[in-house]
């Protein structure tokens, strides 16, 4: 595994008192969709966080609702900025919800599609932080603005439409990690969510790796030789050029930072257009069942 893509509670803990000073170049965010709030064991920014933690919701900072598109590299460059952020900064991302770290690894994903160097996330989110009674705050940092200057976009860790058609053609592994209810074609969207596509199913090819498959009771990832245990079993083995999808491309991205980022297999892609894109596609193939 990658040393430092993946921090402990134990190391945020340790470097709370730089995550709060001004001066420091350490900044902790918390990435959570406000809308998604169903688990019992969410809890609101607004009524603890990680001290010295920003909150940036996801679907106010990483999207662009209007175009169903990810966040532009301006407005992402101009958030960053104004909340004390610059682009040598060493930035750990967390988050909660029912899948731990559910949006903030999506944020991670665009960090990287940014080209932001030092991004981080801390192993279990929010839930594992809150549970083991780690320290919290309702207080919300004001850092001084500084200047982020974002680079690329670096679209080698992003996949559209014809990488997958191409995927299909040429028999490359694609990573379907929806549930197995959403993969087989039984429900469109987890429960309680909006069901955004026409059509239930999952792209011909691909193998399903549900979130829950790789973790831990706790809500920490399992190990790496567990891990490529389990790509290995869904036909995943670094050697080809893979894509991760999902529903709109949140869960995915969790799942490409395992393949990419902790696994180290360099050709990854996640594909947010995922199944809202392709589940409304006329004439798209989809395949039903397990």
């Amino acid at each position: 595994m990658t040393d430092d893509a993946l921090v402990t509670a134990d190391w945020v803990e340790d470097n709370l008192e730089a995550f709060q000073d001004d001066d420091s170049d350490f900044r902790l965010v918390e990435i959570n969709n406000p809308t998604v709030t169903d688990d019992s064991d969410y809890t609101p920014y607004e009524e603890g966080h990680i001290p010295g933690a920003l909150n940036f919701p996801w679907d106010e900072v990483f999207t662009d609702e209007t175009e169903r598109d990810i966040v532009s590299k301006e407005k992402f460059a101009e958030r960053n900025g104004e909340a004390g952020i610059d682009a040598d900064a060493t930035i750990v991302v967390y988050g909660g919800g029912r899948v731990p770290n559910w949006f903030a690894l999506f944020g991670y994903w665009i960090y990287k599609y940014y080209g932001h160097k030092d991004v981080r996330v801390i192993d279990g989110g929010k839930g594992y932080w809150v549970a083991n009674d780690y320290p919290l705050s309702t207080d919300e940092p004001d850092f001084t603005p500084r200047e982020y200057e974002a680079r690329g976009p670096f679209e080698s860790v992003r996949a559209y439409k014809d990488d997958i058609d191409n995927a299909i053609e040429d028999g490359l592994p694609m990573v379907d990690v929806r549930s197995p209810e959403e993969f087989s074609g039984e429900v469109i969207a987890p429960e309680g969510l909006m069901e955004t596509a026409q059509r239930g199913g999952h792209i011909p090819g691909a193998s399903s790796v549900p979130i829950g498959t790789t973790l831990n009771e706790d809500g920490t990832f399992k190990s790496a030789d567990e891990l490529r245990e389990l790509y290995a079993d869904a036909g995943v083995d670094g050697n080809e050029s893979t894509i991760t999808y999902c529903r709109v491309g949140e869960r995915s991205s969790i799942e490409w930072f395992l393949l990419h980022e902790l696994l180290g297999y360099d050709d990854v892609q996640n594909y947010d257009g995922s199944w809202t894109e392709w589940g409304n596609l006329v004439g798209a193939p989809i395949e039903t069942g397990e």
